[in-house]
């Protein structure tokens, strides 16, 4: 199931944004194989595979690629995959046998996914960073925060899986169309540096133009303006308003009865009063009751749900966009599909001998597959 079922991709074990873009390309149907560490790898926050989800829909193949006989049974599998994903240092496949060059002389069709946070090339390839770092120096981070507050880190959403999974991804679906051109492979280096610096493509222009400035929630979508913010309501709870257009911020006035406020939706020096009395009317009744009052009104609400709630909100729950799967509960593949929908996740599985030639099959034949048992390059 899935429009990309056929496809087969090798993922040399990582943490992060490789994984996830291996966990989207298994979801959309691809057959992938995780080609994982003999020994465990001590990289990435410890928790049972069952709760690592971006392992889902796909088998592993232990291996100690330090063997010469190991990265050429890689090499073997190579030559029968449309794609492999990598997300080492600049260097490293290389220096383990399984670099673009050699991995491209094997399969002229491959697309040779590589992920890192600096890039393939500059003097800083080869230096250490997280997520962090990299919106810290493309210039995201400083945009995160309330006015006279430090920068907010907004967890590893935009320069792990923002900038780096998804530009990944876009760029093998990208190579695998112009394969169908050329019937030539290619590499495809995705920087998070690159990808966050692109996702920042619409600031650089309101900055240009003037209509937002570097200091830090004072603009109109970064919590500096009344009709844009988080706002706490008298149970502790929380509600979004994001009522940028004139009509919606009207609607949202004349629910909190705050209508005189609209005439200057737009004048800055009266943002902060105005907010002032917006969170005033928001703390003065619990989350539920401004639920009920926004419900059906076009104002641009919604409450701020944890991770616990959000898989019971009602709308959620009639799209399915999440589903419990081996008791954890997790997020249905996106997007959707007419056509070609697809499957219900199924959890990482990892090595079992008793299934090697299922694990292995698409990608080996049953000679293959006892040779590598006999050389003890898999149990």
């Amino acid at each position: 199931m899935g429009p990309l079922q056929g496809l087969k991709v090798i993922e040399l074990a990582g943490i992060g944004p490789g994984p996830m873009a291996a966990m989207l390309l298994a979801d959309m149907g691809a057959t992938v194989l995780r080609v994982d560490r003999k020994e465990p790898s001590g990289l990435g926050v410890p928790r049972p595979l069952k709760y690592d989800l971006l392992l889902r829909n796909r088998r592993s193949l232990p291996l100690d690629l330090k063997q010469p006989a190991a990265v050429e049974l890689v090499l073997d599998m190579v030559s029968r995959s449309d794609v492999l994903i990598e997300g080492f240092r600049p260097g490293v496949t290389e220096r383990m046998g399984l670099g673009p060059q050699v991995c491209l002389e094997r399969n002229p069709g491959l697309i040779y996914g590589r992920i890192t946070g600096w890039g393939q090339t500059g003097p800083m390839a080869q230096d250490v960073g997280h997520d962090l770092n990299y919106i810290a120096l493309t210039g995201a981070l400083h945009a995160f925060g309330r006015a006279g507050q430090p920068p907010a880190p907004p967890i590893n959403l935009v320069g792990d899986f923002g900038g780096g999974t998804l530009y990944l991804v876009m760029g093998v679906l990208a190579a695998l169309h112009e394969r169908h051109i050329s019937g030539k492979g290619q590499v495809v280096d995705a920087a998070m540096v690159d990808g966050v610096a692109s996702l920042m493509t619409q600031p650089h222009g309101s900055f240009a133009a003037g209509v937002i400035s570097t200091e830090r929630g004072t603009n109109p979508t970064d919590s500096g303006a009344p009709f844009y913010d988080a706002y706490a309501c008298a149970d502790g709870l929380w509600v979004s308003l994001a009522a940028v257009e004139t009509k919606f911020y009207a609607q949202a006035l004349q629910v909190l009865q705050l209508p005189e406020l609209l005439a200057d939706q737009w004048k800055r020096p009266s943002w902060p009063a105005a907010k002032a009395r917006i969170a005033e009317r928001f703390a003065s009744r619990s989350r539920d009751h401004w639920c009920q009052a926004f419900d059906g009104v076009e104002a641009c609400f919604a409450p701020v749900l944890t991770l616990e709630e959000a898989p019971q909100h009602p709308h959620l729950k009639e799209r399915g966009v999440y589903a419990e799967i081996d008791g954890v509960t997790q997020p249905m593949p996106a997007p959707r599909f007419s056509r070609t929908p697809s499957s219900k996740p199924k959890p990482f599985k990892p090595w079992s001998k008793q299934e090697a030639h299922e694990i292995l099959g698409p990608w080996l034949d049953d000679a293959a597959i006892e040779a590598a048992r006999k050389a003890q390059l898999i149990d």
